[in-house]
């Protein structure tokens, strides 16, 4: 299962490297580069998620394991690769038979859902909906030509056709009635059955996944072991949890006393429908599903803690440098690393705003630029001066403009320009990414315009998180990601993405402001 290699003394880490952290450790991108891509690729609509992690034996000998998330085609086993963290053989002896009995279920609710009562009953529903249509109508068209007919006076005649009409249409409701009563007391039984065995899956399903969740225990350097569902608790375990290449390494690595030295994780084939990953790029792991449960396999070993972004101790205190202010707004320019606001978690509340209220009293961020990002930020000083803005960017009336150099030029084929609408949602389970989904996302706007080689202006219409660097680096978008992003490209010293113009009309005086910060790359 180990793949060994022979490094030099001063190749080994100090420390562990975190899991989180990207780019991984020389060592792990090493054995990354001898993972086999072809064979792991080849004839795959959507790539995966491989790892690698270099281990000591107890021999004193380095190598490294390799490791899949999830199933790799249909099966937790493949020959060369660490298998799954759960206890395969607890699984086995309750899963089959569960499964099987999810199965029957199913099968039992489709043949309720496809009984032929359902169409004769939706076909008979339709038809009396024509026919009550068509009578409206005439009834309608009767209605007009008695309006008609009553300015010439004999209402006495009309009236009674009025409600000769009437009793016409409820005949006729009384005779759809009387035709689908039978049918319909079927169907609601059908109905009402059906729904039993859906609340009969579910609540099967949902003993069956505890029991799944209690097949995973996990280790760490001090010999503590902890089943999943205790790692997350009070909360449930998200879906997947347990399965990433990370926590099947670790808990492999443990149960075979292997020393754990350094982790990495990459994306091999083609990127997913939500296009948030490039085929030989690392990642860090994701924090929702791994995050707890490599907080505990990590304890008691030297390793070096998850980067805290957002900690801005090293920001200087005078930042952010004023750009305009008066009585009522200010405009500022933020800095790479420093906050529009306060952390949701109170952990981290150094922020532009804490410091521009520091300096002025209550302010009112108006809108937020990421933490990688720099440039032009509009702050007000009251309650009204930040509701006018607020208003004002709901109609789209104050106008930002970027400058992005992406890792490579957009393609020939997309033009010197154009416009990228992507609906984008946030990743549950690896904050604060942002993914493209058509379906439950928000629908997201930009226009962009190529500056020249990899340079892009970029023209937000919506302010949706993480917009601007989702639309450049999925593959509806301009398919490169901007340079240097440690989210959705490969990290650098610092993200190439600057806000550089700001234009509005002063909310109070009117006048048109148009204030430019050229972007320092």
């Amino acid at each position: 299962m180990i793949q060994y290699f022979d490094p030099q003394p001063t190749e080994l880490p100090a420390r562990m490297p975190s899991p989180f952290t990207v780019p991984p450790h020389p060592l792990a991108f090493r054995a990354i580069r001898e993972l086999e891509v072809g064979s792991l690729c080849e004839g795959r609509d959507e790539g995966k998620m491989f790892g690698v992690l270099v281990v000591r034996d107890p021999a004193g000998r380095i190598g490294y394991l390799r490791a899949f998330s999830g199933m790799l085609d249909g099966s937790w086993d493949r020959d060369g690769f660490v298998g799954p963290a759960f206890d395969a053989a607890a699984r086995a002896a309750f899963w089959p038979a569960g499964e099987a009995e999810l199965g029957v279920l199913a099968a039992e609710q489709r043949m309720l859902d496809d009984d032929p009562a359902h169409a004769e009953h939706a076909a008979i529903v339709a038809r009396h909906a024509g026919e009550l249509a068509a009578l409206k109508a005439h009834h309608a068209d009767r209605k007009e030509q008695r309006r008609l007919a009553r300015a010439g006076g004999g209402s006495h005649a009309l009236d009674q056709q009025s409600r000769a009409d009437s009793a016409e249409r409820r005949d006729l409701e009384r005779a759809h009635a009387a035709e689908l009563a039978p049918l319909a007391a079927g169907v609601a039984e059908l109905t009402e059955r059906s729904s039993q065995l859906a609340r009969r899956r579910a609540a099967r399903s949902r003993d069956l996944l505890v029991q799944i969740q209690d097949t995973y225990a996990f280790a760490n350097a001090r010999g503590e072991i902890k089943t999943l569902r205790e790692l997350f608790a009070p909360d449930s375990p998200p879906g997947g949890a347990g399965d990433c290449a990370a926590p099947k390494l670790l808990a492999y690595a443990y149960r075979h006393a292997l020393q754990p030295l350094a982790l990495a994780e990459v994306w091999l084939g083609p990127p997913p429908s939500a296009g948030d990953r490039r085929t030989g790029a690392c990642y860090p792991a994701c924090r929702g599903k791994c995050g707890p449960i490599l907080a505990h396999v990590l304890a008691g070993l030297d390793a070096e803690p998850p980067p805290v972004f957002g900690d801005a101790t090293q920001i200087a205190a005078d930042e952010p440098r004023v750009v305009f202010e008066d009585r009522w707004l200010v405009v500022v320019a933020k800095p790479v690393g420093l906050l529009s606001v306060p952390g949701r978690s109170g952990l981290l509340t150094d922020s532009v705003q804490t410091r521009l209220a520091a300096r002025y009293g209550t302010v009112h961020v108006v809108h937020r630029l990421d933490l990688d990002v720099s440039g032009l930020m509009l702050v007000a000083k009251d309650d009204a001066t930040h509701a006018v803005l607020q208003k004002m960017f709901a109609r789209r009336e104050i106008h930002k403009r970027y400058v992005a150099i992406l890792d490579a030029a957009p393609a020939p084929a997309l033009g010197e320009a154009g416009t990228i609408e992507l609906a984008l949602r946030v990743d549950l389970d690896d904050r604060p990414r942002q993914l493209v989904d058509p379906i439950h996302g928000k629908l997201a706007i930009t226009d962009w315009q190529r500056l020249g080689g990899a340079r892009v202006a970029l023209y937000p219409r919506t302010g949706r998180t993480h917009q601007l660097r989702v639309h450049c680096a999925h593959p509806a978008g301009l398919a490169s990601p901007i340079a240097g992003d440690r989210l959705y490209g490969t990290p650098g010293a610092r993200l190439l993405l600057h806000a550089e113009h700001l234009a509005f009309a002063h909310p109070h005086s009117g006048e048109r402001l148009a204030l430019e910060l050229p972007a320092p790359f």
